[in-house]
This record gives structure tokens, C-alpha cells and sequence, in this order.
């Protein structure tokens, strides 16, 4: 018996360190990786490159690209909590709710390349956009819609069933009890899905190709939002730093631009998460009650 425990003991030790052996090489290779891109795209930067200009700049790119991702999270997290609500707390079990599972399991699998082309025929062809930043966001957001639909249902599921019994034992309704007690509870998790739909979104580059377009002609002076020029309008083409970096790269451009362009992505990236993490923990510990 004691050198069955000893064995056991000893067996917890190497699997211990196998664990911390794997999380520690995987954390300098990401940290490695993340440094290559940074340092090396920062490296061969130019002040001019920074410049909001049309062309040999990524300033206009980087607004395209934050103003996207904006749009498409407005239009996908909305959509998506209700929908997860909906699964996890008013949808009966039966053959139409299995249903409704199998669809967005398979939308979520789907590759980027199919919603572009999709996003081009029924926002482009059918709608009449033309290659645009809405187009583009609306693209965006089918992509990130079932991430934060199951996020959403997930995280209802997974919190005591006395959270809700308690709050209906109050006398609250089922919404009552499902904004005021269930969604607070939620929140950290549900950030978790925005981010990873946001970085998502940050990346994509696939799906925006059929429904963008390249421009980059800006008048930072025109704030009329019906004006083709104007930064704020939704329906002009708007070229995102991953279009750009694909540009570059693949006609052979100003491979310093593409790496700087790289940089700003990865720390746009790095700077969304690390917010959207305090915001969310921030947000947790007040519905805890405790102080940060």
C-alpha cells in the first residue's frame, strides 16, 4: 500500500512537471513569435509610414480597420447574447432547438473564404452595396455571430440553477431574472467570447477581400457622413491592415510596410485584449462586491 502511494506520489511530480514543462514552452514560443513580429516590423519603420495618407502609410488602414470591427460587434453581440438567452433559458428541447444547434455549429465551421463569398453575393449582387466597410463588417459579424451566441448559452448554463430559482422565488420575472441576476454573473465569460471574436475580426482577411475593396482615400477634414471621402461613411471601400498586408506580400511591394503593418496588427491586438480583460474583471469583482 505505501509503495503504491509512493509510486503515486511520485507519478503526480513528473506529470506536474511535464505540464508546466509544455504551458512554459508553448508560453516563451508565443512570446518569441509575438517579439519576431513586433521588434522586427517596428524595426524598419519609417515616421512616414505612420502618416494617414493614401498610399506607403498604414494609418488609414488602421482606422479602417478598428472602425470594422466596431461596426461588426455592434451588429454580432447584440444578436448573439439574445440568441444564447433564448437557447439557454427559453428554448424547449426538441427537434427545432437541435436544429437551430446544428446550424450554428456548422455556420461557425464554415471557412472565412465561404462568408466572403456569401457576404459578396447577398450584400453586393442582391443588396447593391458595392464593395464597402458595412459590406465588410456585415461579413465579419456572420463569422463571429456563433462564437458569442454559444460563449453566451455556455456561460448561462454553466452558473447554479439557484441563481435563477432564487431570483423567480424573489418574485422577479423570467427577463427580470435573467438581465438583472443571470447576465451579471455572465459577463466575464461572455467577454471572453467578444474577444475572441474581435481578435477574429482584426485578422480576417479572406472573407474581406470580396466585400471592401482597397480604397484608402480619406479627407480627414470631411466629417459628412454621406461623403464617398468622409471616414465615418459606412458604404465607402475601406482597406483593413490584413488586406493590405496581403497586398503587399503577394505583389511583392514594400515588404517593410507589410511588417510594420504586422506590428500594429499584433499590438492593436495585444492592447484590445488586455482592456477588454480589465474591463471585464473589473465589471466581475463590482457584481462580487469585492474591491479592486
Amino acid at each position: 500500500m505505501q509503495q503504491r502511494m509512493k509510486r503515486a506520489k511520485m507519478m503526480n511530480r513528473v506529470m506536474t512537471v511535464v505540464f508546466y514543462a509544455i504551458a512554459g514552452f508553448f508560453l516563451l514560443l508565443l512570446v518569441a513569435f509575438a517579439g519576431k513580429v513586433i521588434i522586427g516590423g517596428l524595426m524598419g519603420a519609417k515616421p512616414e509610414m505612420f502618416a494617414f495618407a493614401r498610399q506607403g502609410s498604414i494609418g488609414n488602414q488602421l482606422f479602417n480597420t478598428i472602425y470594422l470591427v466596431l461596426v461588426a460587434l455592434i451588429c454580432s453581440v447584440p444578436i448573439g447574447v439574445f440568441a444564447g438567452i433564448y437557447l439557454a433559458v427559453y428554448a424547449k428541447q426538441g427537434f427545432l432547438t437541435k436544429f437551430l444547434r446544428i446550424c450554428i455549429e456548422t455556420l461557425s465551421s464554415l471557412p472565412s473564404i465561404v462568408v466572403g463569398l456569401f457576404g459578396y453575393l447577398v450584400f453586393l449582387v442582391f443588396m447593391g452595396m458595392g464593395k464597402s466597410l458595412l459590406a465588410g463588417a456585415l461579413s465579419v459579424s456572420i463569422l463571429t455571430l456563433p462564437l458569442i451566441t454559444t460563449t453566451t448559452e455556455d456561460a448561462i448554463r454553466g452558473l447554479p440553477e439557484v441563481y435563477f430559482q432564487a431570483s423567480l422565488g424573489m418574485g422577479a420575472t423570467k427577463w427580470q431574472s435573467v438581465f438583472h441576476v443571470l447576465l451579471p454573473a455572465c459577463v466575464p465569460r461572455i467577454m471572453t467570447g467578444v474577444i475572441l471574436a474581435a481578435g477574429r475580426g482584426f485578422g480576417e482577411a479572406a472573407a474581406l477581400l470580396y466585400t471592401t475593396g482597397s480604397g484608402t482615400a480619406l479627407n480627414w477634414a470631411n466629417w459628412d457622413i454621406t461623403s464617398p471621402t468622409s471616414p465615418l461613411n459606412l458604404l465607402r471601400p475601406a482597406e483593413t491592415l490584413s488586406i493590405q498586408i496581403w497586398n503587399l506580400q503577394v505583389n511583392g511591394q514594400d515588404r517593410d510596410l507589410a511588417n510594420l503593418a504586422s506590428a500594429v496588427l499584433m499590438i492593436l491586438v495585444l492592447i484590445f485584449n488586455i482592456t477588454a480583460n480589465a474591463w471585464s474583471r473589473r465589471i466581475q469583482a463590482k457584481n462580487s462586491g469585492s474591491k479592486e
